[in-house]
């Protein structure tokens, strides 16, 4: 989202985000202190206030130069990796992503054939693609500069007609939503800073359509022993109570603009040809994320998914009057949460509501849109529903489970449309998971699928799958068979520098001291003595709700061409393993994850598989936070550890993150006022004395979600304290690392970095 917008609920200074060069960081050295690293944002001049206007006017395309290139473009990565599919309506050609040239772009091939052509050679990374139903356009989302902030691009598929649809405007970011059926238009999602000066005075502000209510599905936190407070919490208005509703939201964002005017979550249908005006669809002031996943084939309703991560929400908004007509949780994870069958009156849904996994929900609509009930269509006890892809038929669907981390692919025929008297059922499907002869699962080559996608022909859908052994590729499978898209690496491309294969790791369930089971993947390096204890890096993962999955990890690979062992464990917070797993860290349980980290070190110890005198710790994001946070509740554990676009004062990050991620964020952490000591207390800052050990920060120069600030003063603290710590700054980079020649510095520095201090 907009880096130049502020939380309305916080205040004070954002981190300095200027560009130091592409090496340790001097300057995280010398006396200066934590605030030293930040500076105020200026006050916006009239220069700003004319573009906050006009990211607030709708979106229009624009024409820019073609920019594609022939299939014999000079390939630098043999071993590359493709993902992210797209098929054209007769289901024979794929757009993808793909980083043979060294960053992801926007690529098209056909699903037998083995003449990939690159549509987009610009360097900026792509990260989302969506061919249009009528086959005319492909749209995409790219990251500039690899930044946070996204534009919407379309493209036709012979590589002409590249335009900018959404996202352009300095500050502005756009990320894509669903096609409408016909193709004639895309949903893009637009952020509409609000305007400079006195908003109270303004007739305009907030947008005309922000009349959706705000979440009801607040999760389980009030009922929790933590001292965090939930946002939000107003019931969801329905169709008989909209008007009423609509008044007191109207009077809250009135409250709102007194204290801090919010910036806005805007959908809009964009025509690709610019022959008709974009039609605003839905907006919400101060919104976390507000997507378009499906329009209906008359357009008469919308399916909408909003919310905090931990608190997401599936919205029915009939457009006419843009009336919510019914809401209901809907699960975390991809975004593309379900769709419509063909006459508009069911809805099926990946929720899980009422449920500890993720599940297929069949809703049943009236002829207005109005939620008549639901019931469980598929769901399994012990796994979540984790991707669901839609036949246009609307008699078919791509259903992929993650059982403990491993995919199960079904394909399956959708049940029949239910009676118009069934209500609110929740019924289970059978216990074991199993269903009738109409479903059946695919066996797959490798571990996990990242995408599923139908095709023309309901038995022979796209997915995209990683592997412990492979890339990330594309794959078709026709009737069973899975056949490998001929232009996705092959198994013998992952093999590493050293000629030795990638090593499938093996599970491991620790167990927390409060009895709490946790899981994990265990990475043994080659030719290691089955007895030997080893070396080890404890590698966390980010979100907190991400997951350890068995896919090919190449930092993982360089660690253990170093002779290191690797641990990825799922500390209480993950997903994977169930609602209340996930709700598990929340307020104080903070706490516990950290105690988790510990507990998962001392498995790997007893067990026999690490060395206790050898041990790093080290993760991205959330496990950045993690690392430090065990670097100073556990000085004596670890002899070094790595912290990658971590957290480090927990005030500071909520003073410099993006908004939306912000209100994610307190729902995690806690409120940034009213649990402010909290949220001290969970700091590594406030503990920073307790640190022992040498520390390495890497980050992203272009990181808005979590800001260089916090490394920087983790860094600085440390050497304050004498201790050897140092800042890798990437350039080009956001908090994904997108480009081949930053992620392999990032291995490589961070590799001689433990390799080093467990060596000693």
């Amino acid at each position: 989202m907009a880096a130049d917008t502020r939380h309305p609920l916080t205040t004070g200074p954002r981190p300095d985000t200027g560009a130091p060069p592409p090496h340790i960081d001097p300057a995280a050295g010398g006396n200066g202190t934590a605030a030293a690293a930040l500076t105020a944002l200026a006050e916006p001049g009239p220069t700003a206030a004319a573009t906050a206007a006009s990211a607030r006017a709708a979106p229009e395309p624009v024409l820019l130069a073609d920019a594609s290139v022939p299939h014999d473009v000079p390939q630098r990565l043999v071993a590359h990796s493709c993902w992210y599919p797209s098929v054209d309506p007769g289901g024979r050609n794929v757009a993808f992503i793909c980083d043979r040239t060294g960053v992801p772009q926007l690529w098209t091939g056909p699903v037998d054939g083995d003449e990939p052509r690159l549509l987009d050679a610009d360097p900026d990374p792509v990260t989302e693609v969506s061919w249009s139903p009528d086959g005319r356009w492909i749209a995409y989302t790219t990251a500039p500069g690899g930044g946070e902030l996204t534009r919407v691009l379309c493209v036709r598929p012979d590589g002409t007609g590249r335009r900018l649809l959404a996202g352009g405007e300095p500050g502005a970011s756009a990320y894509l939503g669903c096609w409408t059926p016909d193709g004639s238009a895309v949903a893009v999602t637009v952020t509409e800073p609000a305007p400079a000066g006195d908003v109270r005075a303004r007739p305009d502000w907030p947008p005309p359509a922000t009349d959706l209510p705000a979440p009801a599905h607040t999760g389980r936190w009030a009922g929790r022993d933590g001292q965090a407070v939930l946002l939000g919490g107003r019931p969801l208005a329905t169709a008989t109570d909209q008007e009423a509703e609509r008044t007191v939201v109207q009077a809250d964002h009135a409250a709102q603009t007194r204290e801090a005017a919010p910036r806005a979550l805007a959908v809009y249908l964009v025509d690709p040809e610019g022959t008709s005006a974009p039609e605003l669809v839905a907006a919400e002031a101060g919104a976390p994320t507000l997507r378009a996943c499906a329009l209906t084939r008359d357009g008469r309703l919308a399916l909408l998914r909003r919310g905090p991560r931990g608190r997401r929400e599936a919205v029915v908004l009939r457009r006419r009057d843009r009336t919510v007509t019914g809401t209901v949780r809907a699960a975390d994870g991809d975004p593309w949460i379900g769709g419509f069958s063909p006459d508009g009156r069911t809805l099926w849904l990946r929720s899980d509501t009422h449920r500890e996994f993720a599940a297929l929900l069949e809703v049943r609509l009236g002829p207005r849109g109005e939620w008549l009930g639901q019931r469980v269509a598929a769901g399994r006890p012990d796994c979540d529903l984790e991707l669901l892809g839609l036949h246009r038929d609307g008699q078919h669907a791509v259903l992929a489970w993650n059982r403990h981390g491993v995919s199960d692919l079904e394909i399956t025929a959708l049940p029949a449309r239910a009676p118009l008297e069934f209500g609110t059922d929740l019924r289970e499907p059978p216990a074991d998971g199993s269903r009738d002869d109409t479903s059946r699962g695919v066996p797959l080559p490798h571990e996990v699928v990242t995408r599923v996608v139908p095709t023309a022909d309901p038995d022979s859908p796209v997915v995209a799958l990683s592997g412990s052994r492979r890339r990330p590729g594309v794959w078709w499978l026709p009737h069973g068979t899975a056949l490998r898209t001929p232009w996705s690496s092959r198994d013998q491309d992952a093999v590493l520098a050293a000629g030795h294969p990638p090593v499938r790791p093996f599970p491991l369930h620790p167990t927390a001291r409060d009895g709490l089971a946790l899981g994990g993947w265990y990475y043994r390096a080659p030719g290691r003595s089955p007895d030997e204890a080893a070396p080890c890096v404890l590698h966390l993962h980010g979100g907190p709700e991400e997951q350890e999955r068995p896919v090919l990890q190449p930092l993982y690979h360089e660690l253990l061409e170093r002779g290191l062992d690797v641990f990825a464990p799922d500390v209480r917070g993950s997903s994977g393993h169930g609602r209340s797993f996930v709700d598990a860290d929340l307020g104080t349980g903070r706490f516990a994850a950290i105690e988790d980290v510990a507990d998962c070190a001392a498995h790997v110890v007893v067990a026999g598989l690490a060395d206790p005198q050898r041990l790093a710790v080290m993760g991205r994001s959330y496990g950045g936070y993690l690392t430090m946070a065990s670097l100073v509740w556990h000085p004596e554990l670890f002899r070094t550890g790595v912290a990658v676009c971590g957290m480090s004062d927990l005030s500071t990050f909520f003073a410099g993150t993006e908004p939306w991620l912000a209100e994610s964020a307190a729902h995690k952490y806690g409120h940034p006022e009213r649990d402010a000591d909290l949220l001290r207390a969970l700091s590594p800052m406030s503990r920073i004395d307790a640190l022992r050990v040498p520390v390495l920060a890497v980050h992203g120069e272009h990181d808005t979600n979590v800001p260089v600030g916090e490394s920087r003063q983790f860094v600085r603290a440390a050497r304050e304290r004498g201790l050897d710590a140092e800042l890798l700054m990437l350039r080009e980079e956001g908090h994904d690392f997108r480009r081949a020649d930053n992620r392999r510095l990032f291995r490589r520095s961070a590799a001689d970095w433990i390799q080093r201090h467990l060596a000693t």
